[in-house]
């Protein structure tokens, strides 16, 4: 069964071909490379002039170009959890919103193991968020309850997950931050 993250009123893909996306992210519209996108773009539909095109150099890297004044970060919502987007060197804005599906569904879980007496036996909810980028799986999993671990390799990840956090009035929730290799993290945790 294909899941589609269908509920956003925030963001949309809008189009896509040659290798490319076009999305708006609340009420800024970006084209972006995606290299899933194999298809070509269908003849005769220009697409409109967008806010920043992320152009890819032949070193595997790239930079954004923007219309007018970058924004260094906007919020973006879904559902009741809220986001901040803020454009990487690397052609990412912090959120893969193809994955609200799981969003749901892990938030689904913790709330029915919670209503089932999970928390009332004294056993919490507990997460384990490896590789947690930016921290969008550990917002709805602590929004719905849930205790959670939340690492990444990458010491910028991990702030941007306690900023999502905050802005999401979860500053005070059981979250454990953790700067780490997650392979590496896993075979001493093993132990």
């Amino acid at each position: 069964m294909l899941l589609l993250a269908d509920q956003w009123t925030e963001y949309r893909l809008l189009d896509g071909g040659d290798g490319l996306k076009l999305e708006r992210w609340g009420e800024i519209l970006v084209q972006r490379p995606d290299p899933q996108i194999l298809w070509p773009r269908a003849a005769g539909r220009p697409w409109p002039a967008c806010d920043g095109c992320y152009h890819r150099n032949d070193r595997g890297g790239g930079r954004w170009e923007w219309a007018r004044r970058a924004p260094e970060s906007w919020v973006l919502h879904y559902g009741g959890l809220a986001f901040k987007i803020r454009p990487t060197n690397f052609k990412h804005l912090g959120l893969f919103p193809e994955q609200a599906v799981n969003w749901d569904w892990l938030a689904g879980c913790i709330r029915s193991r919670m209503a089932a007496g999970g928390a009332a036996t004294g056993q919490p909810v507990s997460l384990l968020n490896l590789f947690g980028y930016t921290g969008a799986a550990t917002v709805a999993a602590a929004a719905a309850g849930a205790a959670v671990c939340h690492v990444d390799a990458a010491a910028g990840m991990v702030e941007w997950c306690r900023e999502n956090a905050a802005l999401n009035g979860l500053s005070g929730r059981p979250i454990r931050y953790l700067v780490d290799d997650c392979p590496a993290f896993v075979r001493r945790e093993a132990r």
